[in-house]
């Protein structure tokens, strides 16, 4: 599991452990070799080469294990239509079978050992493919399918079973892909089809139809991979391989677990560095979903906030709906990047083109105003009665005329707009095929994107089916959501791509000066006491109050008079988590007196409650500010990640927060605070002066570094509340609650 990568290792003993669990240099990335260096403090890599592919979906020969002719079998019609995809690449098939001497009048060899020639691919439809494995291996096959169900999603004894299946497959040097697959890798994919094409990931066959049926409107589907369980390889192998094919330019998946964090990531990482948008579905947004999907596939769902949060991170565009993965999708894999941001509506109805643009903007859409001299112009053609500052109302596409152009070319040439959207509720011939044709026409010539929304229930109509799905400049669509979550996506995509860069090349690799001080403090299996918390921020050059940890009232006096009035005073201890419920903290003490009544209250509060402390902390006040949290969390995909949000008492109500998993740089900490429902409050609000954003923006850093480096060992991390002083003034850590693993 990943969270339990070796975060304190050395470089030296990094490589004995590679050595020791016989773990190999990755091979060749970004124009250098991987070896064990390639690893970040924590000890997970920063880098992840690329599965060669080529053979697997190209092969020049082929072994059904298995093979069938026998009419009722299900291996024979498998056998069929592996024959038939073979010959449709131009592969050499060989069946195996112990009993048979022909398949389909191929001849049949008794066993892997017998074959002709050294296979590419071995597709194995044998119940138990574990014997099969090792075969394979002696007979040095690069690829093997296997069809098999009843391993890791049929629960405990079925997950053992895929281990060993696993550690078979590690040991010989093969890849496998499943088990509980299917034959969608090997389905008939149209040759007519050219443009960049959409590659499939699927978790599941059936989830990926609609996907596929899009080149039945002319959209190139270039391979389908269809994980299964993954044993072996897994998605991210799969968008790793596609970022780097030239003819693909988008890669759609269906995801229901992911196998390991950081191995996604860092394809994700590549397709981002290659500009190749991924889009998927990530089943486990609900207990539900999540439950489902473990009994679907025996994996790991993970927090869906943090799956969520790290797709962000890396650009990958997550959807719901298997409709808008498909549009997305194909919007991605066509579209040129935008030479603008603005969005225009042009209708027919005044009706229809509010409508749109309500929703459109409501999505974070930009439709700008055109300005006169656009509206003018635009009045030539469109009576001055209707509107045309966005949505453009026409009234009524121009029929009989060269108008109708004139109007979609004058929109096309204004220099904020760079895209187009025409939503036509439903076909009302002549007019619309009119405003089809003029679209089309327009598209053909513009670099700008020309969206069209076809309302028709029916979609048999020859201006949909022959002019629009035969044109590759018109994105279409056959509902508004859809289109709205295409361009957004489609914007989204573009801008982070222009801006991205890579946060594993600044990852750090060597131990900082503040590990040593503080695996000192840790404590095995362990909560910390606040006293011990705040050491360990401070270690991490982590702002905390001036304070004293004291074991007597006239100690805590004399504490007081160092710290200067007013004062804080708390208990502290290892077993305290919460110490304002239990009356644990009193505030603003401003004499001696009060300091030795609070003295003995709380420490009689702790013996009733029956609480061991290690002492009372005497603390500094801090000026008022924004109350934030900071924390750590351990993910058993993703491993530490990074939290940040509104704090006090009120954190677990408001749950107004945002994630990343390390490594990440200054400006995705900025991010995070962006994404923030209370983000306002930082900029000053009822004239409370703005809060010293880089000072909690260096915090976020240093505990990031923290996580990194001490993520082995602390199992949970929350500062709350850290306050964040005015601009100028920095942050303070006034409380730190710290668990060890």
């Amino acid at each position: 599991m990943l969270g339990s990568t070796h975060g304190t290792l050395t470089t030296d003993s990094r490589r004995a452990r590679v050595i020791a669990c016989g773990e190999q240099p990755g091979p060749a990335v970004h124009g250098r070799p991987a070896d064990v260096d390639d690893l970040d403090v924590s000890g997970r890599p920063l880098y992840a080469g690329v599965p060669d592919l080529d053979r697997f979906f190209r092969p020049e020969s082929v072994a059904v294990i298995g093979a069938s002719d026998a009419e009722g079998r299900p291996n024979t019609g498998i056998t069929r239509q592996l024959m038939a995809w073979a010959g449709r690449v131009g592969a050499r098939l060989h069946p195996v079978h112990p009993t048979r001497t022909a398949v389909f009048g191929v001849p049949c060899f008794p066993s892997v050992a017998d074959l002709p020639e050294q296979v590419d691919l071995a597709v194995v439809l044998v119940a138990d493919p574990l014997p099969v494995i090792e075969q394979l291996a002696e007979a040095k096959v690069k690829f093997a399918v296997a069809f098999a169900s009843g391993f890791a999603e049929t629960g405990e004894e079925g997950a053992q079973a895929q281990a060993q299946l696993a550690t078979a497959v590690g040991r010989s040097g093969l890849r496998l892909l499943g088990p509980n697959t299917n034959l969608n890798a090997f389905e008939h994919f149209r040759e007519d089809l050219d443009g960049p094409a959409i590659a499939l990931i699927t978790q599941s066959g059936h989830q990926g139809r609609p996907v596929f049926a899009l080149q039945e409107l002319g959209i190139r589907l270039s391979h389908w991979a269809p994980t299964g369980n993954e044993a072996d390889l897994e998605t991210a192998d799969f968008i790793s391989y596609f970022a780097e094919r030239p003819e693909v330019g988008a890669i759609a998946c269906y995801v229901e677990g992911l196998k390991d964090g950081r191995s996604f990531l860092l394809a994700a990482d590549r397709a981002a560095r290659r500009q190749v948008p991924v889009v998927a579905v990530k089943v486990g947004r609900t207990e539900t979903g999540a439950r489902t999907a473990a009994s679907h596939t025996g994996k790991l769902t993970g927090a869906d906030t943090v799956v969520d949060a790290a797709m962000r991170q890396y650009g990958v565009i997550r959807v719901d709906g298997l409709d808008e993965l498909q549009d997305t999708s194909a919007l991605l894999a066509r579209a040129k990047p935008p030479v603008a941001e603005g969005v225009v509506v042009y209708s027919i109805s005044g009706g229809t083109g509010a409508h749109f643009a309500d929703l459109a903007s409501e999505a974070g859409l930009r439709l700008p105003q055109l300005s006169t001299a656009k509206q003018a112009e635009l009045h030539e053609w469109i009576p001055p009665y209707l509107s045309v500052a966005n949505p453009v109302d026409n009234g009524g596409h121009p029929v009989g005329d060269w108008r109708g152009r004139k109007i979609i070319d004058a929109i096309l040439d204004d220099p904020e707009v760079g895209v187009l959207v025409c939503p036509i509720t439903g076909p009302f011939p002549p007019l619309s095929d009119k405003l089809v044709e003029d679209l089309v026409a327009a598209a053909e010539e513009t670099g700008k994107l020309v969206c069209v929304v076809w309302g028709s229930p029916v979609g048999t109509e020859p201006a949909y089916r022959e002019r629009l799905l035969g044109s590759s400049r018109v994105a279409t669509f056959r509902t508004v959501g859809n289109c709205i979550t295409a361009l957004r996506a489609y914007f989204s995509h573009h801008r982070f791509v222009h801006a991205y860069r890579s946060p594993f090349d600044e990852a750090p690799r060597a131990l900082s000066p503040s590990f040593r001080k503080a695996q000192a403090l840790m404590r095995p299996g362990q909560q910390l006491s606040e006293h011990a918390a705040k050491q360990l921020l401070r270690a991490y050059g982590i702002r905390v109050p001036r304070e004293q940890l004291v074991t007597s009232a006239a100690a805590a006096v004399r504490a007081a008079g160092l710290v200067g009035y007013p004062v804080v005073m708390k208990a502290s201890g290892g077993q305290i988590a919460h110490k304002t419920e239990l009356g644990l903290v009193k505030v603003e003490l401003t004499s001696a007196s009060q300091v030795r009544d609070a003295y003995r209250e709380l420490t009689d509060i702790a013996r009733y409650e029956d609480v061991t402390l290690d002492g009372v902390l005497v603390c500094q006040m801090v000026e008022r500010g924004v109350e934030m949290v900071v924390g750590v969390t351990q993910d058993e995909l993703f491993g530490p990640t990074v939290t940040v949000g509104l704090g006090g008492v009120l954190v677990e109500v408001l749950r107004d927060v945002a994630v990343r998993v390390p490594p990440f740089g200054e400006e995705a900490a900025r991010d995070m605070l962006g994404e923030l429902r209370g983000r306002p409050l930082l900029d000053g609000v009822r004239g409370r002066p703005p809060a010293d954003l880089d000072a909690l923006v260096e915090v976020i850093l240093r505990v990031q570094r923290m996580a990194l480096e001490l993520g082995d060992v602390l199992s949970e991390l929350d500062i709350n509340p850290l306050m964040v002083l005015p601009r100028g003034q920095g942050a303070v850590a006034l409380d730190a609650l710290a668990v060890c693993r």
